[in-house]
């Protein structure tokens, strides 16, 4: 087995990572942190593990995770950076959720995220976690850790799963022109554990509302993404929305169309481009719904050619805790451990 511990496991990505962890049949589960519950049973805080587990939470700064495997970090933007190179050091794979490693400039995060970075020497060596089309990082950092190098990975956002996803077929085959439109919406788990006035039920409950327009910060992230399509630079315009449900990412992308095409044209890019990957499913005639996609790791997504305007619309569902968070970590550990990716994901969907 290989041993793996969850720091932030309190959170809902951490949860969601203890919940798949605990059912995988190649990772053993043998640490939970948390400041905020530290000697607190994890069935304690979240019920649903009752029977399943008897881990209590220790401290972020608990010796044991210099021990294991790999760790995943599921902490706050900001604080992944700090603990990264001593896990290294100590020969410890990390799978990192939150957006301290994800960008590969390290003056273009101080801008987005307000703080310079405490480690810029470990972005280049971190390969970034969205395995259906920048598995080739993935695959290095599997061979370097058969070497007995350990890896890092950057998994990405949740946001930016899905738009990446819904947009770089057609972006990468040169059929787009002009900035990238994307409007998302998020379920209110993606805003995190802790209660703010958005978040909050009775602000949340029936209700729909636009923020962080012009500066949210997944923006520099898919835009670096997109120009990874090699096509040249792209620029985005990121407009995220919440709405009142509990898991979900649905992300609605409109590029310009460089010149006329069909439909059946765009599937056929997305066909060729997803149709050998495990999670990623291109549906022909109907529109990607979220709740198909709860609870499991795939990301369903379409496309239609808007031909009187001279574009396209491609849509994509994701859970954000799962293809967008925890799911997605675990996918790319698989990876990094020479596993199949598919070890210990659900690919079955509620059907109501």
């Amino acid at each position: 087995m290989i041993r793996v511990g969850v720091m932030g496991a309190a959170g809902y990505a951490g949860a969601e990572l203890a919940r798949i962890l605990l059912s995988h049949p190649d990772f053993e589960l043998a640490l939970v942190t948390s400041n905020a519950d530290e000697g607190e049973r994890l069935d304690a805080v979240y019920p649903s593990f009752v029977g399943a587990t008897d881990l209590a939470f220790s401290s972020h700064d608990d010796p044991a995770a210099y021990d294991l495997d790999a760790i995943f970090l599921a902490l706050p933007h900001t604080a992944s950076m700090a603990r990264v190179p001593a896990l290294l050091e100590h020969g410890v794979t990390v799978v990192d959720l939150s957006a301290d490693f994800r960008l590969r400039d390290a003056a273009t995060y101080e801008r987005w995220y307000g703080v310079p970075h405490a480690c810029p020497e470990l972005l280049a060596r971190a390969a970034y976690g969205l395995p259906e089309l920048f598995g080739q990082g993935l695959e290095r950092l599997a061979a370097e850790r058969a070497q007995g190098t350990p890896a890092l990975v950057a998994c990405p956002g949740c946001y930016p799963t899905a738009s990446t996803l819904a947009s770089f077929p057609l972006v990468a085959s040169g059929l787009t022109t002009g900035a990238v439109i994307v409007d998302a919406i998020s379920g209110v788990t993606g805003a995190g554990k802790r209660a703010s006035t958005r978040t909050h039920f009775c602000s949340a409950n029936e209700n729909l509302e636009a923020y962080g327009v012009g500066t949210h910060r997944h923006t520099p992230e898919i835009e670096q993404n997109l120009t990874d399509a090699g096509r040249g630079v792209q620029q985005v315009v990121f407009t995220p929305h919440l709405a009142p449900v509990e898991r979900a990412i649905l992300s609605t992308v409109t590029m310009s169309l460089s010149r006329p095409a069909t439909t059946d044209e765009l599937l056929a890019l997305y066909h060729e481009a997803y149709d050998h990957t495990a999670f990623v499913h291109v549906l022909d005639g109907s529109q990607p719904r979220s709740a198909s996609v709860a609870g499991t790791n795939n990301a369903q997504l379409t496309v239609v050619a808007d031909a009187r305007t001279g574009h396209a619309v491609a849509t994509c569902a994701i859970d954000n805790l799962c293809k967008g968070a925890a799911g997605q970590a675990v996918q790319c550990a698989n990876v990094v451990f020479g596993l199949d990716e598919r070890r210990g994901l659900a690919a079955i969907g509620r059907a109501v």
